[in-house]
């Protein structure tokens, strides 16, 4: 039994809502002897809803004349207060009592407006309990053209599954191929006892790519690696799965050269913040050899100081296996910017320069340990351990034992070994008589004999021999003799460009203010 909006006396006038309620309710009153219980819980909801709509109505109709009375009122004393002057007293006596009676006012509008409302929901709360009525529960069947033919053809996809890691120093077959998401045994067994694959997943950090179906099976696996890092060729063990089972091929290919864009800001070191730009130590090696005689990494290099690098990354089936050269790199410290491009005329060796083209570069390194502190200059002190005044006839460098000792300059390998009080020494001799000495080396990377270039790890920095902590000992030999090593670096340049090789170096800076440009770009919107 429903009720048209339209047609309801209710919507009209209260008052003529209520007279149709007790007619409505006259004229039920004898069918209600003979309904039945669903036409009685009807009649019900119908005097529910109908009592609701009363009181509501009423509600507005109250809200409404209180409204229009206290407009009028309002322009009722405007207008006494304009044309009978006579008449101001009683009305400041009647303004007075409504402030000397706010809250009474108040409280009696607010009655009779929470009366209303208190009785609309009382009356709402009648009605029977919605959790009591009857729940009707309808079935509809679908029909889904062809299903079967669409069965059938989902079976006929075959789909093959990838994934990539690494391998570990603690993996054994099953371990590495649950990490690769494969349950397979008979791969497992393969692994295990196949000689390519045993030697290929001996060691640690070497990329490995699993190509699986869908029931898990191994179906191709490949592994790649580097014999040594100045390779140009990788290594690839390959595993297929075949109609006589699996097999194994080991293949030799190419590495390609990528390039990768990145930078970032100095906040508390620049090991920090290139981990945080995700650079590689070795990217980072380079660009303090890079800026070594222009910037002090020891002692100014600032909070806020930021830097952008464009480098080549060595690739093997789209996986980098190693970096490769720092092309253009641009580094911003003390409101001060330094850049450096790297170029290389054909048959000759390549050198960074600026981007107007004068060398970076110098014949040797201003030190051969990164970040590290000097102890001991080349001067008369108080030695240590003999507590004697003499001559101390190199540079100490503080560091911790195992930071990388790097050669200064190119040369070979003069001696490689124990030496007295130097403990594990390395000696390289270089050109124009020139020689160099690292000293209490914790461990030795060269052997005699063997060429080296500049900024090559040689070693590692100890406290062999006569030590009283982790340091390097460095010296710097001229036909034999000692010599201030900051002196022969500082004196030592570099040769210039030709006239002719200039010319083609402003295309090379050219690139390069584009490839810095975008680095820049990058490390900006990773700080926003």
């Amino acid at each position: 039994m429903g009720i048209d909006r339209y047609n309801d006396p209710f919507s009209k006038s209260p008052i003529l809502g209520v007279a149709c309620l007790f007619q409505s309710q006259q004229l039920t009153a004898k069918a209600m002897k003979t309904a039945k219980p669903s036409d009685l819980m009807q009649f019900l909801h119908s005097i529910q809803s109908r009592l609701v709509s009363l009181l509501m109505g009423f509600l507005f109709l109250c809200t409404a004349v209180l409204g229009a009375l206290l407009m009028g009122t309002q322009r009722l004393l405007a207008w006494l207060d304009g044309q009978h002057p006579q008449l101001a007293l009683p009305l400041q006596r009647a303004t007075r009592w409504f402030k000397q009676h706010p809250k009474t006012i108040s409280l009696s509008l607010a009655s009779l407006l929470l009366a209303g409302g208190g009785g609309a929901f009382a009356i709402a709360n009648l009605g029977p309990d919605i959790t009591n009525e009857p729940v009707v529960t309808l079935t509809q069947p679908l029909q889904i053209a062809a299903i079967q033919e669409q069965v059938q053809s989902l079976d006929l996809i075959k789909m093959s599954l990838m994934r990539t890691d690494s391998t570990r120093s603690s993996d054994t077959p099953e371990s590495l191929l649950r990490r690769l998401g494969l349950v397979d045994t008979d791969a497992a067994a393969f692994l295990r006892k196949n000689p390519l694959a045993k030697q290929a997943l001996r060691y640690a950090n070497r990329s490995v790519t699993a190509e699986a179906d869908g029931q898990q099976r191994l179906l191709q696996l490949s592994v790649r690696w580097l014999n040594k890092e100045t390779d140009t060729f990788f290594q690839r063990l390959v595993i297929k799965r075949s109609a006589q089972g699996l097999e194994a091929s080991l293949e030799t290919s190419p590495m390609t050269t990528g390039i990768r864009m990145t930078g970032g800001t100095v906040a508390s070191s620049l090991y920090d913040a290139a981990d945080e730009a995700r650079l590689p130590d070795s990217v980072v090696t380079q660009l303090t050899q890079i800026f070594s005689n222009q910037i002090d990494f020891h002692r100014t290099l600032r909070k806020g100081a930021s830097f952008s690098v464009v480098y080549e990354v060595l690739e093997a089936d789209g996986e980098p296996l190693r970096t490769g050269r720092v092309l253009t790199a641009e580094f911003n410290n003390g409101n001060k910017t330094y850049e450096a491009v790297w170029y290389q005329e054909p048959g000759q060796k390549g050198n960074y320069y600026s981007m107007d083209g004068k060398s970076l570069s110098r014949a040797y390194l201003a030190s051969p340990v990164a970040f590290s502190r000097k102890t001991s200059g080349f001067a008369m002190r108080l030695h240590p351990i003999f507590q004697t005044r003499r001559a101390h006839l190199g540079v100490d460098y503080a560091a911790p034992t195992g930071t990388p000792a790097q050669t200064v300059g190119d040369g070979v390998v003069e001696f490689a070994g124990v030496q007295g009080g130097f403990g594990n020494v390395v000696i390289v001799r270089h050109g124009n008589n020139h020689s160099t000495v690292y000293a209490h080396l914790s461990k030795i990377q060269v052997r005699r004999g063997q060429s080296v270039q500049k900024g090559q790890t040689i070693g590692a920095v100890g406290s062999t021999g006569w030590s009283t902590g982790p340091h390097l000992h460095f010296e710097f030999r001229v036909n034999g003799t000692h010599v201030d090593p900051q002196k022969i670096i500082q004196q030592a340049q570099s040769t210039p460009l030709s006239p002719v090789a200039l010319n083609r170096f402003k295309t090379t800076a050219e690139q390069a203010r584009y490839q810095l440009l975008a680095a820049t770009q990058m490390r900006e919107g990773a700080v926003q």
